[in-house]
Parts: structure tokens; sequence; C-alpha cells
């Protein structure tokens, strides 16, 4: 498979087949310096004019693996380089500079070529001769029919939501996938050399709304199907066109309030003077005022709103500019807590019920924007808003 930004023949059609959509949590449509080749935050896979999946082959156990040369970022199989997602991270910002826990090759996603388009995925370590290899330290082992299996060291984890990607859907159970596919139980820990209990009655089989964690990033698979059913960047553009024409006002300075565009949401590069704030405990909109402080150390986790007198944080409103994320077409009229995230009802109670891998064994919810964990007691609030006095 291969992104539309690579080079590739497609042959006689002008539009190639695809199969789905890859979606990185965390980044709001693009990555804090731009999407740039074959780093970026979503990735379009598309049938290629030639297989090129991986294939059983021979075993070889090498005495000393630091001969082999491993795979980097820069080698030709690689199709798309995911990078770690730091929570909450704004452009502009200094983000840590720290080792990637994510594998040189991580994981493979391989698609049948005819319909339905089936897609799977594997844990993969490959070396530069595209041969799969897994380092020292690995869980590995031989499957009764004689083929080597194994994991990578800090594991690919999937889950399969119940009922898709839907309002309805249910979180699955995380699981773990190993290099021929099977499907095991979490490890003790994320790097443990023991292998969980293999899970036979589960399968590899992606399906829209399937949650792949990397040690590092977490990603969305959306199939072409759920994608078609999806607000598309023109659609979530005129809903906040639409809110904006609408003239929303601050209550207390009754000046008129716009969310900002929609590159400019996605970039969270600065605030606007006509900038949405919101009072998270109760919801309330304002415009930005400097009163009302419980904290001179945080200012804004503990305000007190002016219209019902209720201390909470008080954070700006960002649009949620990733189409993938949302489970329907409805206004954004929720936002999530604490990091001021705004999309439609269902879709943050949809990600607000969704358990993301944290550590080891920890799990919690977040927002798929900006990958910030979300409040236990308040995942998302509903915003009021207060129009034009005539």
């Amino acid at each position: 498979m291969f992104s539309q930004s690579q080079e590739e023949h497609c042959g006689p059609t002008k539009d190639p087949i695809k199969y789905g959509e890859l979606v990185v949590l965390g980044y709001n449509g693009s990555l804090p310096n731009g999407d740039r080749g074959r780093r970026k935050s979503r990735f379009a896979l598309y049938k290629r004019s030639k297989a090129n999946g991986v294939k059983p082959s021979t075993v070889h156990i090498l005495n000393t693996p630091q001969a082999s040369k491993i795979g980097r970022s820069t080698e030709s199989p690689i199709d798309f380089v995911v990078t770690d997602t730091v929570s909450g991270s704004q452009e502009g910002e200094e983000t840590p500079i720290t080792q990637s826990t994510i594998s040189r090759f991580a994981c493979r996603v391989v698609c049948e070529r005819v319909l339905p388009y089936t897609a799977r995925i594997y844990a993969a370590g490959f070396d530069s001769s595209k041969n799969i290899f897994l380092g020292e330290k690995a869980a590995k082992w031989k499957n009764p029919d004689g083929h080597m299996d194994g994991l990578t060291t800090n594991g690919v984890l999937v889950m399969h939501p119940r009922g898709g990607f839907t309002e309805e859907s249910k979180p699955g159970v995380w699981r773990e996938i190993s290099v021929c596919g099977d499907v095991y139980t979490l490890r003790e820990t994320r790097s443990a050399q023991t292998r969980g209990k293999l899970v036979e009655c589960e399968s590899n089989v992606l399906q829209d709304g399937s949650l792949v964690d990397l040690c590092g990033a977490t990603l969305l698979w959306r199939t072409a199907d759920g994608l078609f059913h999806t607000p598309t960047q023109k659609h979530l553009e005129a809903l906040r066109q639409e809110i904006n024409a609408a003239r929303p006002q601050c209550p207390v300075g009754l000046n008129t309030l716009a969310f900002p565009s929609m590159q400019r949401s996605r970039a969270l590069s600065s605030l606007e003077d006509k900038q949405p704030w919101v009072y998270l405990a109760c919801g309330h909109v304002h415009g930005y005022h400097n009163w009302g402080h419980r904290s001179e150390q945080e200012p804004n986790a503990q305000r007190e709103c002016p219209m019902c007198r209720t201390v909470g944080p008080y954070v700006p409103l960002w649009l949620g500019c990733e189409p993938a994320f949302y489970v329907d077409v409805g206004a954004p009229t929720h936002a999530f807590v604490p990091c001021g995230h705004v999309c439609s009802e269902k879709s943050a109670k949809y990600w607000a019920e969704i358990p993301l891998p944290h550590g080891t064994h920890a799990f919690h919810a977040a927002c798929p924007f900006c990958a910030t964990q979300l409040s236990l007691t308040q995942g998302y609030a509903k915003l009021i808003f207060q129009g034009p006095i005539d």
C-alpha cells in the first residue's frame, strides 16, 4: 500500500482504490511543524499496482545480532513514519527530546487486494533486507506449525470497539498482536519477555474504529466506507461559520465571540481577541477576562464563573479539526475537559468512554485532538452560549 504523496504507478485507472486511513491521535489534523513526506498525522492507504506484502521464509538465529543491519526510517520498505505523541503539545512550544519507544518497524497493515479489502495488522520487526528481525530481548517462540513468531519489544496493542465506529459503540478489550498476526492477552508489563495467553476466538482484522497503540503513539483505523459517512473539512468549516454567524456574545463584556479559522484551531499557535473561553465546570462561554482567580500559582485552574458562581477550570475553546474523529455530523456543542477542544455531543461521549493505554497497565480516556488525559469526573461539558441582545 502507499500514500498518494508517494510516487507510485497506479495502473490505467485515474483513481486508485482506497483501503482506508490511519489517523494519529493528538495532532488535530496536522503535525505541529506541518505534514511532510512520510511523516504526517494521517496516512491514506491505497492499492499498489503490485503487491509488496511480507511472506514467511527461512528462519535464521544470529549469535551476534549487532552484526545485522537494523532498518531505519529511511529504508524503502517503510511506507509511513509515525513519531511519538506529546500530550497537549502546541506549535512553538519546546517539546522534550526523549528516546522514542516506537519500534523502527512497529507494525504492518496488509490489505487484501480484492473486495471487501480486508485489512489485517501484524507486529513487525525487520532488517534492511525486508527480513523479519526481532531483538535478543524480544519475546519469540515457535508455533506448532513450525513457524517462528514473536512480539516487538514494547508491543503492538489493538482494540476493536464493539459495534464499529458509531455513537452506539462500546469499548472492546485491548489485546497484543504478534508478528504472525495472532491475538494475545496483554503481558504483565509492556516489554516483558513472556507473552500473554493466546486468544483464539479473536482476530487481527481491523474494523472501522479499531485503535492501534505503538507505545508512544495511538492510531485510529478508518475504512474507506466509514470515512464516506464522516464530516469533511468543508462540513466542519461550514459549522464553524454557522456558529459565528449566530454572533455569540460574552455575557459580561457583551463583545461578540468568534471561533478562529480551522487552520488556527489546528495549529494552536496563539489566541485571538474574539476567542471564546469557557468555564468547564458549568459550560458558560465567555470572552477572556482577568478576574475570579482562586489561585495565584495557577490563575486559570480555579476560576469563578460570573454567571453562576461555579468554580472550575477556565480555558480557551478550540475546534476539533480532524473529521475522522467525529462519529456523526452533528454541530460542535461540547468541549473536552480539561483541554477545551470542541466537537459534537456524540463524538465527545464516544471518546470519553474509550480507555487508551498509558504506561504499562494503566488506561485512561483522552482527547483525540490533543491526547490530553480527560477528567475522571467530567470528561466533557455542554457549552452554553449567549446570543446577541436586541
